[in-house]
């Protein structure tokens, strides 16, 4: 399973617009080690942080160990993942989202609430984190 960027914030933050079936999901993936993020998700995080575009209490290089220490696991960013998020078919520009869709592409379950990538007709499986 991999988490989308503002999931793994709302994961974490224990927001209520995680919805109680992703919660669930996500709750039976953690317990056996699979959940994951795409590690352009920290390097998001960090630049929504240093642009004010989010509120994040903390610093955001100790906060990427301590999920990783709590169990998440960071799936690098290679040339593979790098090819592959510009090969995508009719999909937006956001070169995170490209890059989370295409890592997710390699057999991970993305659990998002973008509704861009929700839309999407390519071949991916996911599931919507509000619900």
């Amino acid at each position: 399973m991999l988490l989308d960027t503002h999931v793994m914030l709302w994961l974490r933050a224990g927001e209520a617009r995680l919805g109680t079936r992703a919660r669930r999901e996500i709750d039976r993936a953690w317990q056996s080690g699979e959940v994951g993020v795409s590690a352009i998700s920290f390097w998001e995080i960090a630049m929504l942080k240093d642009r004010g575009r989010i509120r994040f209490p903390e610093d955001v290089g100790l906060w990427r160990r301590e999920q990783l220490e709590q169990g998440m696991v960071e799936i690098a960013v290679d040339g593979a993942i790098g090819i592959r998020a510009i090969s995508l078919a009719d999909f937006h520009a956001d070169p995170a989202d490209r890059l989370i869709v295409a890592t997710a592409l390699e057999g991970h379950r993305l659990v998002t609430a973008d509704e861009r990538i929700l839309d999407w007709a390519g071949n991916l499986s996911r599931l919507r984190a509000t619900e």
